[in-house]
């Protein structure tokens, strides 16, 4: 099973400006979860008190993503530093 992947607005604008060595490493980062979005080889932690949503740490980011297993579907919709990314929480 392979699992769709879509972004809010917000992190798309945010790959669009990012540095390429993060893109790069985000591009790998999604063909792993395509597979496995709790993949094991990853960063990934659940966020707690909310059911299905994950917090994947690539360099100095963190992208928040929900998975959606009834749609096949993983969905990231917010991004942003390791000290700005659970405000938003």
């Amino acid at each position: 099973m392979t699992y769709e992947i879509k972004f809010s607005k917000s992190v798309f604008k945010f790959l669009e400006k990012t540095d390429k060595s993060v893109l790069l490493r985000f591009n790998d980062v999604l063909d792993l979860l395509r597979k496995n979005p709790y993949c094991d080889k990853l960063d990934i932690k659940k966020i707690k008190g909310k059911k299905n949503h994950y917090r994947l740490r690539i360099w100095k980011y963190r992208f928040l993503y929900e998975v959606r297993k009834d749609e096949i579907l993983v969905y990231f919709y917010y991004v942003d530093s390791r000290w700005d990314v659970y405000k938003y929480l």
